[in-house]
């Protein structure tokens, strides 16, 4: 760690003299550095007890990406047979394979967008719990005031003092 970083971050010195982080040992004291890790490891610990709730639906999973795949293969056969019969009968078999792409497109989207709900709700929820966990705190007081006022105790502040 440099004496910048150290100045920086307000840490103290460092005790082995180098400044190079790959010979540091791993039986350094973190803790002190890391004054938020148990807080942090609690709130983990919470949003992966939810986590089993959501991996019940992994069957759900299997089954779009079946049905992607029987798509992705009719797609291929249609193109295939597209390619072998005459013109005027290829142009609604490549119509039929475009809209099995397109199912296959589907399944995947929502596949991925089943994912992305669930981990939103487990991020609301982790949010709720530490909501819910912090007590809330009053930051500061108010005054409302004018613009002109506002600019009268700014004209207080600058006047300099008389030498007596």
């Amino acid at each position: 760690m440099t004496k910048k970083l150290e100045d920086l971050f307000d840490l103290a010195p460092n005790q082995q003299g180098s400044d190079d982080p790959d010979t540091a040992h791993p039986g350094n004291d973190i803790e002190g550095n890391l004054p938020i890790l148990p807080e942090t490891l609690i709130a983990l610990d919470k949003i992966e007890l939810a986590l089993p709730a959501v991996r019940g639906l992994e069957a759900s999973d299997q089954e779009m990406d079946d049905l992607a795949k029987k798509a992705t293969e009719s797609f291929d056969n249609l193109m295939d047979l597209g390619m072998q019969v005459d013109s005027r009968y290829a142009s609604e078999i490549f119509s039929v394979a475009g809209a099995m792409l397109g199912h296959a497109i589907t399944a995947k989207t929502a596949k991925l967008n089943k994912k992305l709900k669930m981990i939103d709700l487990q991020l609301k929820k982790a949010r709720l719990d530490q909501d819910s966990d912090e007590p809330t705190a009053s930051t500061g007081t108010g005054v409302l005031l004018d613009r002109n006022e506002i600019l009268n105790r700014l004209n207080k502040r600058e006047q300099p003092k008389k030498p007596d």
